[in-house]
């Protein structure tokens, strides 16, 4: 299971492990954000996650641990923490996103960022990605206390580990 903000690459680093360990790679936004960016109710999302992690390998980017509880977290063997500095994945996350929007880029279920979601309100992208970052940084310690953890908190560190991998 990865876990870390927006912008670390959980995605990235998701789909490489997955391909190195030969099992399969759930993103959770994929499962989570609907069409219309409508939320799967949680009920329905617990029943679709837990198929997913009844299998011997899998690797999940995401815990969703709000809707999930700690289905994801009880099942993995290894939680990867991508505990990158802001200076690393913020401007990543503005690349990330200027690209998307730029292009009309299709995310999951049809869904597209727009510059409003990105940058305006309590409930944009950014504003989530530093609340979280901190927030996770604050709590993960203690969450991840019982759990086998990889904090990772540089990117040559992440590749380092990834390329000790399978």
């Amino acid at each position: 299971m990865l876990a870390t903000a927006s912008g670390c690459g959980k995605t990235t680093v998701g789909r490489a492990l997955a391909e190195r360990l030969d099992v399969p790679f759930t993103e959770l936004d994929a499962l989570v954000h609907g069409p219309n960016w409508t939320e799967t109710p949680d009920d329905v999302l617990r029943v679709q996650v837990a198929a997913i992690v009844a299998f011997e390998g899998w690797v999940v980017d995401g815990s969703y641990s709000r809707k999930l509880g700690t289905l994801v977290l009880d099942a993995a063997d290894t939680v990867v923490w991508l505990d990158l500095p802001v200076r690393v994945w913020f401007p990543r996350l503005v690349r990330r996103t200027a690209r998307r929007i730029r292009g009309r880029e299709l995310l999951w279920n049809g869904n597209r960022e727009t510059i409003v979601g990105a940058v305006w309100g309590r409930e944009s992208l950014f504003v989530f990605a530093f609340r979280s970052h901190f927030r996770r940084r604050r709590e993960y310690p203690r969450e991840l206390a019982r759990h086998n953890v990889v904090r990772l908190r540089s990117q040559a560190a992440v590749d380092r580990w990834l390329a000790s991998v399978g």
